[in-house]
């Protein structure tokens, strides 16, 4: 028996309604692959990242699935994670800005020395807001979901640092060719690797210690590998990393307007945010570690710190020639970055 367009369509309606069926359930569903560098229990993708996907997930009633590839399982290098995001590899990737030198050349500035505040949280929004002002064409080609820092990093030493003379000769890992720069002004000897070679490198003497944000250490069990921990005194700390979270603009301008929307507020200012409260909160915990094996936690005081801040403004100038070659009006950022941390920092 044959059945007409206008009986079939008749027929479908009522299965659907009979079957309690609306029209909602036939709307898109999309599965998106989220590719990051670190193991899942590490701070960020399990404090931040994995709420966030679950935040999405029940906020698109499921119609966003999200799956996250830890510790680069989807291959790659953390270096290449960017580019894994722009070109489809992944969906969304996180990553470290700095892992490309001389890519996101405006963004650089948040890396300069002293630069931000001591929370996370807010160095984190100032970036943001900085990133959307001024150098938000060097994000053009994905969908820049946050942007954050990491907390300031400090000294992990196995001899302690009483002053700027201490540091003189010590090898000391920098995270970043600034970071670098930075040691080699303050008179240290900067060696260069990723941070899981830092426990190795440490407990062979290659290292006689590291910079660091304290949210790290006990991944690498720097707290057990040196016994010295020295910071500054002041609203501002000696360094930071920036970091992007971002998402394929193919991938995002494929979804709906109403899961656009879903991905739009759950992006941006607060998702920097908390990206920042998440380091802060790595800190803490950090920090408590060193507390009770017994190490020496220093701050250094105002006058010393001076000394210090004295000794890497040549790293400032370095930054600030080096980007006028490319066009770009680097003293102006500083200026920029400087008024958006003092909005944000308390």
């Amino acid at each position: 028996m044959k059945m007409n367009k206008r009986h079939l369509m008749k027929a479908l309606t009522a299965l659907a309604v009979t079957s309690g069926i609306t029209s909602t359930a036939f709307a898109q569903e999309v599965t998106l692959r989220l590719h990051q560098f670190l193991p899942p229990q590490a701070t960020i993708p399990s404090k931040v990242i994995t709420p966030w996907i679950k935040k999405v997930e029940e906020e698109s009633k499921g119609r966003i699935k999200i799956q996250m590839y830890s510790a680069m399982q989807l291959g790659g290098t953390p270096p290449q994670l960017f580019d894994q995001a722009r070109d489809g590899i992944a969906d969304i990737t996180w990553t470290v800005l700095g892992y490309t030198p001389g890519r996101f050349v405006k963004s650089e500035v948040i890396e300069l020395p002293f630069m931000t505040g001591l929370s996370s949280e807010a160095s984190s929004q100032a970036f943001w807001e900085y990133v959307n002002q001024y150098s938000a064409d060097e994000f053009k080609d994905v969908k820049l979901l946050a942007v954050h820092t990491h907390g300031p990093g400090l000294f992990h030493t196995k001899a302690p640092i009483t002053g700027l003379d201490s540091l003189k000769g010590m090898k000391i890992r920098g995270g970043s060719r600034i970071v670098n720069n930075m040691l080699t002004k303050l008179g240290a000897t900067p060696v260069g690797m990723p941070v899981p070679a830092v426990t190795e490198a440490l407990s062979k003497g290659v290292l006689d210690g590291t910079t660091l944000p304290w949210e790290v250490t006990p991944a690498v069990k720097v707290s057990e590998m040196v016994k010295n921990h020295t910071s500054f005194t002041g609203k501002h700390g000696l360094y930071v990393t920036g970091f992007a979270f971002q998402m394929n603009k193919a991938a995002y301008n494929k979804l709906p307007d109403d899961l656009k929307k879903v991905i739009d507020n759950n992006s941006g200012l607060s998702l920097s945010a908390d990206f920042g409260r998440g380091m802060d909160a790595g800190d803490k915990s950090a920090i408590a570690i060193a507390q009770k094996l017994g190490n020496s936690i220093v701050q250094l005081d105002a006058a010393e710190t001076e000394r210090w801040r004295q000794a890497s403004l040549a790293v400032e100038s370095d930054w600030v020639n080096e980007v006028k070659a490319k066009g770009v009006d680097g003293a102006n950022l500083v200026k920029q970055m400087h008024t958006l941390m003092d909005k944000y920092t308390k």
